[in-house]
């Protein structure tokens, strides 16, 4: 899906057409170029994942990135018509979204291709979120907030697709990523696995880069395997009860008090006396019953890919 950033300087109006990176900034090698000293060499930029959803991510710059008069601080989704400033310049997000409108005025053939994207699958997700953010967000100055999320966003997506997976959302301090299951399970959740430690390594990495922080980053990680609802709207995201129950299953890393909890069709792929060692009961909200999980530390998510790389190469 098409999208756009309008803007006017030096008196005349603009169009750039936003890549999978665009990037705004004074320097010259920028693909939009302000020229503002309020604006940083490399200030800001716009970034796509997956097929159509875009983010604002400001660079750490000095005077910051505003999303429709509000200074961001972690990557933003953007929206058709939302409102960027950087310095004086103030972009017009623009993305082309009548093949896939869902509002009064679609027709008949675009309602019927709409429906015919979405199918049921099975998909192996995982959700990533970083401890105390809130405390973190409100204790260290918002240039050094912004640098740091900026730079672990890139790192981590980075790292998920390295594993041939797809990020279907990034909120706030959060990832949200998925795998299409074909065939057996097993290879999809070690993919994830694997995503899990990269993560936390990407993670651990900046309390090394940035030492002065009031609190160590860290992070917690749900796994899952179900069914769900995928390429559904505009973002052909995946949604539905297994979608929601891997998000539940991350907040329960705090509850049990590990690095990982896995649910039960994920945690079957794993090696039974490892599983049988480690599986706990949890009340997860939404559920009426308690859900088998599998809960782990990072080290022990280690050991477990490790055996499972050493297998696959036998």
């Amino acid at each position: 899906m098409t999208a756009l950033l309008r803007f006017e300087q030096g008196g005349t109006s603009d169009c750039v057409e936003c890549r999978g990176i665009t990037t705004i900034g004074r320097d010259k090698g920028n693909d939009i170029v302000v020229s503002d000293r309020l604006v940083s060499r490399n200030h800001a930029i716009v970034r796509r994942l997956g097929k159509n959803d875009y983010y604002l991510i400001d660079s750490g710059s000095a005077n910051g990135s505003f999303l429709n008069g509000r200074r961001i601080s972690t990557p933003s989704p953007l929206r058709h018509r939302d409102e960027i400033s950087i310095g004086s310049a103030v972009f017009t997000f623009e993305q082309d979204d009548t093949v896939y409108s869902t509002t009064s005025e679609t027709t008949d053939s675009e309602s019927t291709l709409v429906a015919a994207q979405v199918r049921i699958q099975q998909i192996c997700m995982l959700v990533a979120d970083i401890r105390g953010f809130t405390t973190l967000s409100q204790t260290i100055p918002i240039q050094t907030l912004t640098k740091i999320m900026s730079e672990w966003f890139q790192s981590v997506s980075t790292g998920i697709q390295a594993s041939d997976g797809n990020i279907e959302k990034f909120i706030g301090d959060c990832v949200y990523a998925r795998w299409d299951v074909t065939g057996e399970a097993r290879p999809f959740v070690y993919n994830a696995l694997a995503s899990a430690l990269e993560i936390h390594r990407i993670t651990d990495s900046f309390n090394t880069i940035y030492p002065d922080l009031p609190q160590k980053l860290r992070i917690g990680v749900g796994i899952n395997i179900g069914q769900a609802a995928v390429n559904v709207g505009q973002d052909f995201a995946a949604v539905g009860d297994a979608v929601n129950t891997t998000f539940r299953l991350e907040s329960a890393t705090k509850e049990l008090g590990c690095d990982i909890v896995m649910g039960h069709d994920a945690h079957c792929t794993l090696p039974d006396p490892f599983v049988e060692s480690h599986v706990r009961t949890v009340m997860v909200k939404g559920k009426r019953e308690p859900l088998s999980v599998c809960g782990m530390t990072f080290s022990e998510a280690e050991r477990l890919n490790s055996i499972y790389a050493r297998t696959q190469r036998n």
